[in-house]
């Protein structure tokens, strides 16, 4: 099993989650499962923020591309080819006779989707310093104000908000404003 090495499968963009899962079909109608015994869409959990709420996501790291963990010694014509004879499947980096990955490559491709499962915090849409938002909740809702710093880290914002014609500085948490539109 520690053998087992990581290929990069070229496919159409956007249909990868589909082909996972008929890869997947394939092997187990095949009986493969000790052959290719990973299938990974490598994704990241990113977040939006629409009408006061955050929605969350899954964003490809790498459109086009899925990696398979197979054993190299299984890895065999057979194999390849009910795998790339897939509708949307393009072929094998190495094509008929795929090519591994590097360890490293793997890990961080593969450390980015565990990382991002933790974390699941990068914002899409991040906010900007200088920016003009709109406060949606709290004691300044519905006030408008410009962004003076952003805390990444601690997901808050520092404002500068104009209260009888003076700027005045308030500091909001992301969930509180919005882009202006």
């Amino acid at each position: 099993m520690a053998d087992n090495k990581w290929y990069s499968l070229r496919v159409i963009s956007g249909k990868e989650k589909k082909i996972k899962e008929r890869i997947e079909k394939e092997i187990e109608r095949n009986d493969w499962g000790s052959h290719v015994t990973k299938i990974v869409v490598p994704t990241e959990k990113v977040y939006k923020i629409r009408s006061g709420k955050k929605v969350i996501s899954d964003r490809n790291i790498l459109p086009g591309y899925i990696l398979v963990e197979a054993d190299p010694y299984a890895l065999n014509a057979e194999v390849v080819d009910a795998i790339t004879s897939l509708p949307n499947v393009i072929h094998f980096l190495g094509k008929s006779e795929p090519v591994p990955m590097r360890e490293s490559e793997a890990n961080r491709l593969l450390g980015k989707v565990d990382e991002s499962l933790e974390a699941g915090d990068t914002m899409i849409e991040p906010f900007i310093e200088g920016e003009t938002i709109k406060i949606i909740d709290g004691p300044f809702n519905e006030f408008v104000g410009d962004i003076q710093e952003v805390n990444e880290e601690k997901k808050k914002l520092k404002v500068i908000v104009k209260i009888f014609g003076r700027g005045t500085e308030v500091e909001l948490n992301f969930m509180q404003v919005e882009k202006q539109s």
